[in-house]
């Protein structure tokens, strides 16, 4: 099957089998990052261009790896170093961008639906990673690559997310993609932290984080999003560690083989302990990890993928 989108904006707009597909080849990816040369000729004359309008450590340099895995050429612009500064708009910028012909424009920006505007408006392949509080789909695949590796399945598993959902782009996106692939999400988290509707994506809510890990197969606990908030809904962090944080004795209420995960970057003491962040459980690291593959995935299926697979 080749792959038939332009762009990855969202997972809303992905299929269950365009998801298999992408998921199956970052399996195949990982085993590049293994080798003693962690590099292969695939994407030799592609060019990258990474434009992030908010900071990032993960997100970007693990594109930024990917692509030089596959020998593209990457370059990295931050808003603070362009012309943006100048007073450029977003819209001039990826029209000089798209003047300098690069095939693939990976965008991270603090406004909703900026990704899809510039999809429209250039050739180049748009690939999303984080666009205000809407979505951010390659965290959403890597999440469900790990998963997957784990629990040799996503089919019929509970996934509980608690933290900061009303912030979250990656609650969504996690909503959006565990869903389609067949495993049940349960939200939890300050009422103030719990959007309104938040249910007809496809999750139950509940304010509980007790009853939202029973009998969990995977818990994923967000950071507070501090930088998005007017003002902070409890006293102390203390106050929120204790009514809404994962410690050692609250994740026995889960299954015993829960998989503790978190996006980064953790406030350890507050969402989650760090005797669980670094506990036999967590898979944070692996998630790391599978962000390279998945992040390769997307840049060799959006360049061809199977045409271009004589190249591996």
């Amino acid at each position: 099957m080749q792959f038939p989108k332009k762009d990855i904006l969202d997972m809303a707009s992905l299929s269950a089998e365009e998801i298999m597909l992408i998921l199956n080849t970052a399996e195949n990816m990982k085993e590049i990052s293994e080798r003693p040369i962690k590099k292969v000729p695939t994407l030799r004359g592609k060019t990258v261009i990474l434009l992030f309008y908010e900071p990032s450590t993960r997100t970007r340099l693990s594109f930024d790896i990917a692509a030089k895995r596959l020998s593209a050429d990457s370059l990295s612009i931050s808003a603070g170093t362009s012309s943006v500064v100048k007073g450029e708009t977003l819209i001039d910028t990826a029209k000089n961008l798209e003047a300098m012909n690069p095939d693939m424009i990976v965008i991270r920006h603090s406004s909703a639906g900026v990704p899809h505007m510039l999809a429209g408006r250039v050739k180049a392949s748009i690939i999303n990673a984080g666009d205000g509080m809407h979505a951010h789909p390659s965290q959403a695949l890597l999440d469900m690559l790990t998963v997957r590796q784990n629990k040799k399945t996503l089919e019929g598993l509970k996934i509980a997310i608690i933290g900061d959902i009303s912030h979250s782009r990656v609650a969504r996106s996690n909503i959006n993609g565990f869903t389609k692939m067949g495993s049940s999400v349960v939200l939890a988290g300050p009422p103030t932290m719990i959007p309104m509707g938040i249910e007809t994506m496809g999750a139950t809510v509940t304010y509980s984080v007790d009853e939202a890990i029973s009998d969990a197969d995977v818990i994923m606990m967000l950071r507070i999003q501090k930088e998005r908030l007017k003002s902070f809904s409890f006293s102390t962090e203390r106050e929120y560690a204790i009514t809404y944080g994962l410690s050692a004795d609250r994740m026995k209420q889960a299954k015993p083989d829960v998989l503790i995960m978190h996006p980064g970057p953790l406030n350890r003491g507050v969402e989650i302990s760090p005797e669980v962040a670094d506990g036999p459980f967590s898979i944070i690291l692996d998630q790391v990890t599978n962000g390279v593959a998945v992040r390769m995935a997307l840049f060799y299926l959006l360049s061809g993928g199977v045409k271009n697979a004589d190249d591996n």
